[in-house]
């Protein structure tokens, strides 16, 4: 028997409907993220990730270069928001995440995507930098789920969140699949621009691994619901990989499920910068994998370049 996403019969029951104007009550002094701008969204103002009362979608397709249990044979149904609360120097997708190159999706045009994606036999929907129109997305999965949407919802998040924005999910994400970018040291300020990435990062996994749990499986190896947790590395162990991975051990569980990037080179504003400026040695790699060994994660992903390739991390 297929799977049928939570948030189905919450919108039954009409709790997505009053979680959705909650959330979007947020967006007349604007909270959604740690940033905590204040701005009125719905008047038009805009903080500082660029985002005004409309959500903006820059494309939406059947996406496989996802790690395994997303993509599966059949894609993730991947919804590529524009803008982003993170100011990465080095984001690879900056023209849709800095300059905002994307159109205006208003939720029945949001719902119709997502219903579109489930019929082409796409194994989830996968909302790719979210969480500063987690509102407009709330309004429009409850349309979805009204008209029959009922696959996973994968969260695919930067990383810098919103404790109280996260609570409003739970139930209805099925996925997350949040960036630990950083640990103490100068890589969000720097690199980010935000100084406490690290404390926000941390408690929002804490909180998405209390809803939703290490990773599950259905008899095909696709994921439907779960915690995976990616993290990049960076040249000279600016993303602090070490605390990153402890924390991950200690806090939650060696049983989460990690991908572990390395897909790095100096995107957007990066080049020239005298640290990361240039990709990722082999060595550099290796150190991260060596203390994921070490610290005895049981499942992840290696990745290559361009497919992510399942390894055995025991």
């Amino acid at each position: 028997m297929a799977y049928i996403a939570s948030y189905v019969k919450l919108g039954e029951s009409g709790e997505l409907a009053r979680r959705a104007a909650e959330a979007s009550e947020i967006l007349r002094e604007c909270t959604l993220c740690p940033r905590r701008c204040g701005v009125d969204r719905t008047a038009g103002e805009r903080g500082v990730c660029g985002a005004g009362a409309a959500a903006e979608v820059s494309s939406f397709n059947d996406h496989h270069g996802e790690e395994p249990p997303i993509s599966g044979s059949g894609g993730s149904g991947a919804i590529f928001l524009t803008h982003c609360n993170l100011r990465c120097i080095f984001c690879q997708n900056y023209p849709i995440s800095h300059f905002g190159n994307g159109n205006p999706a208003p939720p029945e045009k949001m719902a119709a995507m997502m219903l579109s994606l489930q019929k082409r036999g796409c194994h989830n929907i996968n909302f790719v930098t979210p969480t500063h129109f987690m509102p407009q997305i709330l309004q429009a999965l409850d349309i979805a789920a009204g008209r029959g949407l009922s696959i996973p919802i994968v969260y695919n998040c930067g990383g810098y969140e919103s404790l109280h924005a996260v609570k409003l999910l739970e139930g209805i994400v099925d996925i997350f699949m949040p960036d630990m970018k950083y640990g103490t040291g100068p890589g969000g300020p720097r690199y980010s621009g935000c100084r406490d990435y690290q404390e926000h990062n941390r408690a929002a996994v804490k909180e998405m691994f209390r809803q939703v749990g290490s990773l599950q499986l259905d008899d095909g190896g696709i994921a439907y619901h779960g915690l995976i947790i990616r993290h990049l590395v960076l040249p000279e162990r600016l993303a602090d990989s070490r605390q990153v991975l402890e924390f991950i051990a200690r806090e939650l569980s060696p049983d989460v499920s990690l991908s572990i990037m390395e897909q790095y080179f100096p995107a957007h504003r990066a080049a020239g910068d005298p640290h990361i400026g240039r990709r990722i040695t082999p060595e550099e790699y290796q150190e991260v994998l060596d203390i994921v060994e070490e610290l005895e994660f049981s499942s992840g992903w290696l990745q290559g370049d361009p497919f992510f390739m399942e390894q055995d991390m025991l």
